[in-house]
């Protein structure tokens, strides 16, 4: 079965049509489907309810259940390995991220335009804050790549560079000259956004993604453990105490198997016994928790931009509901994944094949 694009399937009756697009949502939101698997699965699906002449809900079961039986069976564990709580790689959240970025820069150039006119006037102030923006977001968005990518060390690096570098650009702007240099019509910077997000998508992901994943060493046993390590503290989001006791068990492990095999020999590629490592009740707490705190620190910086707008006589009523409509759905999300963070989950049994120590909820 092709995993190309497919004409869009007609079904015969409405029922089908919203257990199709459920199965379809379940795939891609719950279970970070590879492109195309969906397609293919519905066309399986749909061909099955042509033939038996019943409704998909009566064939096939549950939406719910479907689409987690088909997880369980057609997405590999090296397609799981790969990607991150959000399901993308570190290439992706990096094209994601500057396509997030070109989108924001193409509104406010828009916004710009309507409010001042089609000129918009470049000076040292403006020029250095939007530098300060777009190198910091570059720097952040290279560490959570780094992170995902289990390079825990050069996450923090990437982190420090873009808090150094907006904190610079905050304490120089009352020192750099003011008035305007120069002015830019509003639609030559909106091109330039267009071709910022057109190049973030053409760039391809994979070429990213090697430049985040260091090459292995065949052999050498020390970066194979130092590699498993950032991948269960950084894409996995365990506990350094607790990676720490699966690294040291692994190491045992590899002790006391017979013969001098390297560890990558006895156990597998690393991304997927990482994976293995971190299945079990609480990986979406972990997850959850990590993304709280995330949320945590973009609804601080949400609200002392707020207070900023308050504060400032000539702030602009677009701006200023903009940033409450946006700390409001931060807040909403906080309160969403300290629940999932907090939430019990009952213990199961997972198999994590030659893994000698599987995340359980003890």
């Amino acid at each position: 079965m092709t995993k190309g694009h497919q004409p869009k399937l007609t079904w015969g009756r409405k029922e089908d049509e919203a257990w199709a697009a459920s199965v379809e949502l379940r795939l891609v939101l719950d279970h970070d489907a590879p492109a195309g698997l969906a397609d293919d699965v519905l066309t399986e699906a749909h061909q099955l309810v042509h033939e038996a002449d019943r409704t998909a809900l009566d064939l096939l079961g549950d939406p719910d259940s479907y689409a987690r039986s088909v997880a369980d069976e057609r997405i590999p564990e090296e397609h799981r390995a790969r990607i991150d709580a959000h399901g993308l790689t570190p290439g992706e959240r990096i094209s994601g991220s500057f396509v997030s970025l070109g989108v924001g820069g193409l509104l406010f150039c828009g916004f710009e335009w309507l409010r001042d006119g089609l000129q918009v006037g470049i000076g040292w102030p403006s020029f250095t804050i939007t530098a300060a923006v777009v190198l910091g977001a570059t720097l952040a968005t290279a560490a959570l790549a780094a992170r995902a990518a289990g390079r825990v060390r050069g996450a923090w690096y990437f982190a420090a560079a873009a808090a150094g570098a907006v904190c610079t650009a905050v304490g120089a702007t009352p020192f750099v000259p003011t008035g305007q240099l120069f002015a830019v019509p509003a639609p030559v910077l909106m091109v330039v956004c267009l071709a910022a997000i057109a190049a973030a998508v053409k760039f391809p992901d994979t070429t990213l993604d090697r430049w985040f994943t260091p090459a292995p060493c065949s052999g050498d046993d020390e970066a194979w453990f130092a590699r498993l390590d950032g991948l269960l503290r950084g894409r996995h989001a365990m506990p350094s105490a607790q990676a720490r006791d699966h690294v040291r068990e692994a190491r045992h492990h590899l002790a006391a198997t017979p013969g001098t095999e390297p560890a990558a020999d006895v156990f597998g590629d690393v991304e997927v016994y990482a994976l293995r490592l971190s299945d079990g009740p609480r990986r979406s707490q972990r997850l959850a928790r990590r993304q709280f705190y995330g949320s945590c620190l973009l609804a601080v910086c949400l609200t002392i931009l707020l207070i900023d707008n308050l504060t400032d006589p000539d702030t602009s009523p677009f701006w200023l509901a903009v940033n409450t409509g946006a700390l409001g759905a931060t807040l909403w999300s906080l309160l969403g994944e300290w629940r999932r963070s907090t939430k019990r989950t009952t213990p199961t049994s997972p198999d994590p094949g030659n893994s000698p120590s599987p995340d359980t909820s003890s």
